[in-house]
């Protein structure tokens, strides 16, 4: 008689609250469960088309009581068309070429993460990592994962992206750049080669973590059209109209809100 091996059960876990990141005078709280073993890999597939993210050896997902403003998002690489403005910053990096590297922390990389947090986070926790923090970033996955380097003609790195590679896409799972090069936007730029190098593996996604109408500071994900997302359990396209008036500087964000619910709802 053949037995079957018994699989290790799969814990999940709740965090106690802490403040909102994004929204203030909010807290949040998260559900967990760690990657390992030798099927975290698939585990993090059906976990990421289930809206969590990964951090570390950790996935998670917010579930905040009486918030649902955390939502899922990711581009439909194939049928993805840019607008005008991220046509203009294609071009100002056409001289830029991404390497895919492994998940490898280097001292260059480092230099470059503290540029960006002392400039755009110098406030927040990750500013005073040290390089043995960001090398546990980096490399503490147990799931197919590497870093995209983009450089210029002087092979200068000047931004780079944490990506983890699906089973149905790409997922940006932390983007960082040099706070001197502005006006290349290359935030933008790093999820537009994600997209093109989505649909040269013929990969249907690029996943970018959670869209949070109420915050301006993560509007630019319902830039990127066509994209989904997941509400009631269900993959949605988000509809022109509600990106829109979430990317609006002057829409009430209470507004935005208010149309989300309504699309999770009776979509």
């Amino acid at each position: 008689m053949h037995h079957r091996p018994t699989r290790r059960p799969q814990f999940f876990y709740t965090t106690a609250p802490l403040p909102c990141p994004y929204l203030p005078g909010r807290t949040e709280r998260k559900i967990v469960t760690e990657l390992s073993g030798p099927e975290g890999e698939a585990l993090h597939d059906r976990l990421s088309r289930a809206g969590f993210r990964r951090s570390h050896n950790i996935a998670y997902s917010p579930v905040c009581p009486g918030c649902a403003a955390c939502i899922p998002i990711r581009i439909v690489a194939a049928a993805f068309a840019p607008d005008r403005g991220q046509r203009r910053v294609q071009r100002a990096n056409a001289d830029l070429v991404g390497f895919e590297m492994p998940a490898r922390a280097t001292a260059e990389q480092f230099a470059l993460f503290q540029r960006y947090q002392k400039a755009r986070h110098g406030d927040g926790d990750m500013a005073a990592m040290g390089f043995y923090d960001y090398r546990a970033m980096v490399e503490d996955t147990p799931i197919t994962t590497g870093v995209v380097e983009f450089r210029d003609a002087r092979d200068r790195l000047v931004g780079a992206c944490l990506t983890d590679w699906l089973s149905d896409g790409l997922s940006a799972v932390y983007s960082f750049y040099d706070p001197a090069e502005g006006r290349r936007s290359l935030g933008t730029y790093a999820i537009l080669w994600l997209v093109a190098r989505a649909r040269a593996l013929r990969l249907p996604y690029v996943y970018l973590g959670y869209w949070v109408p109420q915050s301006r500071k993560m509007s630019y994900k319902s830039r990127f059209r066509p994209s989904e997302v997941l509400m009631g359990g269900i993959w949605r396209v988000l509809p022109e109209s509600l990106a829109s008036a979430a990317r609006a500087e002057d829409a009430a964000p209470d507004g935005a809100a208010a149309a989300v619910l309504t699309l999770q709802t009776t979509g």
